[in-house]
């Protein structure tokens, strides 16, 4: 049911189809390379390698904040490529975290650094991000009411949660995969489906299948107005399923 992060390009010597266009992450004139049928995770930039998705992202940061460079920006669970690297390379007031177990929340990594943050309970004051990005993290939350609420109490008036997640049920209602017990425990609904995860080898458990009904769900769980947003531009190399960023607009 859910999308996989795994490389889907295999073998294969050349792309099965190639367009000229401009890469929203890049900045710069590019060709998109489809290596597979997959394209939400094998058309390429060929100058950064980022995804349709993430270049969809990126657009709507563009759009509707094109002064992010400006603001306070806190990513949870960024990737090593694509948007992650360009926010913190361009935006000096960006801060990102993960968000693993082991780790007390709120504190570094011994060895590797990052700040460990759990969305649903984050050690934050309020009102300290202009915008919070997220990609392809709430499919992996057990608690997604209560992590939009934490991100909304974090969020600045006027600020926004800009997201990517797979709406694989579309118009569909959203089904939950599994669920967490106050004894720690985990119930699998449905067969378990793991996701790439950074800073865990093991993988993130899908814990929903969303619809494009998550935008109603955000807004009645924290006080935010979502807009679903959903562009095909092959020119910017914006082509594929599963590409709808929502940006949540903090009210």
């Amino acid at each position: 049911m859910g999308t996989s992060d795994d490389n889907e390009i295999g073998d294969l010597a050349r792309p099965l189809s190639v367009n000229d266009g401009y890469c929203p992450i890049c900045e710069r004139d590019t060709r998109f390379n489809a290596w597979g049928a997959n394209l939400r995770d094998t058309y390429l930039c060929g100058r950064c390698g980022s995804i349709p998705r993430e270049r969809a992202l990126m657009h709507a940061i563009e759009l509707f904040y094109p002064h992010w460079r400006t603001l306070i920006i806190h990513e949870s669970s960024p990737a090593e490529r694509g948007v992650s690297p360009k926010l913190q390379a361009e935006c000096p007031q960006y801060l990102s975290t993960q968000f693993h177990p082991t780790v007390p929340e709120g504190y570094l990594h011994p060895t590797d650094g990052w700040r460990c943050e759990n969305l649903e309970r984050q050690t934050f004051g309020d009102e300290q991000f202009d915008l919070v990005i997220t990609q392809d993290v709430l499919e992996h939350i057990f608690d997604p009411d209560a992590a939009c609420r934490e991100i909304a109490r974090t969020l600045r008036k006027g600020g926004a949660h800009i997201a990517t997640t797979p709406l694989v049920r579309k118009t569909k209602p959203s089904i939950r995969c599994a669920s967490l017990h106050p004894d720690g425990t985990v119930e699998q609904h449905h067969p378990p489906e793991y996701h790439g995860n950074p800073v865990d080898g093991s993988g993130s458990l899908v814990t929903f299948w969303w619809g494009y009904d998550l935008a109603n769900r955000i807004d009645t769980s924290a006080p935010f107005n979502t807009l679903l947003y959903h562009v095909e531009d092959p020119g910017r190399g914006i082509s594929g399923p599963l590409n709808e960023v929502l940006v949540c607009f903090k009210i």
